[in-house]
């Protein structure tokens, strides 16, 4: 998935096919070769993407093309939320740059707390911007 999004993943913009993989970006003649009619240009499905082969040694046979790095990133989401099980949910947190494993009823009742509090505090700065 790596090598055919981040590496070398092209995507539509204005109607024309863009590079926005840094291997496309830092590669004249790869670049040229992806935006060529010589390789093929398949739609981005993360389910067909994932078991691709690719080519670490010529440029490659196939590229994925998304709608938009945003579409990309979206299908991504889905098709992780659907294909990775695990038996327990992860949350971040982006202000100590951790992710807690929330695999017990007291981190999901510290989680749940944390969030009611940052609700009422919402809510709060809603009803004082009504005045």
């Amino acid at each position: 998935m790596y090598w055919f999004t981040v590496e070398f993943g092209l995507c539509r913009e204005q109607g024309e096919i863009r590079a926005w993989g840094a291997g496309l970006l830092s590669s004249f003649g790869e670049l040229q070769h992806s935006l060529s009619n010589k390789p093929e240009h398949r739609e981005f499905e993360p389910s067909l993407t994932a078991v691709q082969p690719y080519q670490d040694q010529d440029y490659q046979d196939v590229y994925f093309v998304a709608e938009g790095v945003e579409d990309a990133m979206e299908k991504f989401r889905q098709w992780t939320f659907k294909t990775l099980s695990r038996p327990y949910e992860v949350h971040y947190d982006p202000f100590s740059q951790t992710v807690m494993v929330l695999d017990s009823v007291h981190k999901l009742e510290g989680l749940a707390a944390c969030l009611s509090l940052e609700v009422l505090r919402l809510n709060n700065a809603v009803a004082k911007m009504k005045f």
